[in-house]
């Protein structure tokens, strides 16, 4: 489908948070104005497994819906980054872990009706701790180790909250034969 982009103005120009107001023209003719944009970085999060079988799981405040949740490790790619360049890094920063064997699951758009970015998702195996943990500034986050079945089961009870990552989660458990 041709869109024709007739205008597109800045409200926000954040590294990490850009926001703009759009209107473009649709081929049959329609003018759609104004439609907001929410511009934010590429992310990545893995299902990642230690060495032992257990699955990483981390904990962390998430103000938008203000509450802790139940997550996956990841974060924002950065601008040199490939995605497994970021999920990697991401990883050692968040868990302290380094994984022996890193798969690709695809990727996913959280909400393509207002944000332009896309999340790569992974699975992590082999997972052995070499280091504490290296948090942003903003960050405090409460590592868990779970049983991949406890994992399974909070899936399937609608207990992560995060799409992205109950996505990540499903595919990992497809990858692994795990579903069934």
């Amino acid at each position: 489908m041709k869109v024709n982009t007739l205008r597109s103005d800045y409200l926000s120009n954040h590294p990490y948070f850009k926001a703009r107001k759009d209107a473009y023209e649709l081929a049959s003719g329609k003018i759609v104005d104004p439609y907001f944009v929410v511009e934010m970085p590429p992310s990545a999060t893995a299902m990642a497994i230690t060495a032992e079988g257990e699955v990483i799981m981390v904990t962390q405040y998430r103000h938008p819906i203000g509450t802790e949740i139940l997550e996956l490790p990841g974060g924002f790619i950065e601008q040199d980054e490939s995605p497994i360049e970021g999920i990697t890094r991401e990883l050692l920063e968040e868990t302290g872990y380094q994984f022996n064997e890193i798969v690709y699951l695809g990727c996913t758009a959280a909400n393509p009706g207002l944000m332009n970015n896309f999340t790569h998702l992974f699975l992590a195996t082999g997972g052995v701790k070499i280091q504490a943990q290296e948090l942003d500034q903003n960050e405090e986050i409460k590592i868990s180790l779970l049983p991949i079945s406890a994992v399974k089961e909070l899936l399937l009870s609608s207990e992560i909250k995060q799409s992205m990552h109950a996505l990540c989660i499903f595919y990992a458990l497809q990858k692994l034969n795990l579903l069934g």
